[in-house]
């Protein structure tokens, strides 16, 4: 029976670490879409497109919060709205000393980290997905799968915006 109760804890807290860890990925990925949207404001659809979907991390971070109560995590529910100020100056900064001189430049940078991050993501699903299946949290699998396709999404939409604007700002088309 101990021995029980400690596999029990032991793997609860594992459990735990995987949902801590996707609550973080997922407000990263909140954030970076509203700091792309914030970034090109001019550009309508990315603009537009960009904050809608950071919408589905931010309800995403809500969920992972509620499901961390169960094994014991304390996770801020609520994401910030706007970019971090660590963000805000990460670009200006960026900006300032010239890494990317053109605006095409700077948003095919900020797509393809957008990408990267979100791939993350989808895989932080993926893992949780199977590790609620081998602890048998029919809750933790069920919230993996209503938020997971909506993280793919996001995928797609950042692989999109890279294939349209890659050659117009590399090639100048």
């Amino acid at each position: 029976m101990i021995l029980v109760t400690t596999l029990r804890e032991l793997h609860g807290k594992k459990v735990g670490t995987a949902i801590e860890e996707l609550h973080r990925s997922e407000h990263d990925l909140a954030g970076e879409l509203l700091s792309l949207a914030d970034q090109q404001k001019v550009n309508h659809e990315i603009f537009h497109v960009a904050r809608d979907i950071s919408r589905w991390s931010q309800e995403h971070v809500h969920r992972l919060a509620q499901a961390g109560q169960e094994y014991m995590l304390a996770l801020d529910p609520a994401p910030e709205d706007e970019p971090s100020l660590a963000a805000r100056m990460k670009q200006m900064t960026a900006e300032v000393t010239g890494r990317f001189q053109e605006p095409g430049l700077l948003l095919l940078a900020g797509l393809r980290h957008l990408h990267q991050t979100a791939a993350g993501v989808s895989l932080d699903w993926e893992l949780l997905a199977q590790t609620a299946q081998a602890v048998q949290d029919e809750q933790l699998l069920a919230l993996a799968q209503d938020c997971h396709p909506q993280t793919l999404r996001q995928l797609r939409w950042t692989n999109a915006m890279l294939k349209e604007t890659s050659a117009q700002v590399i090639v100048g088309t």
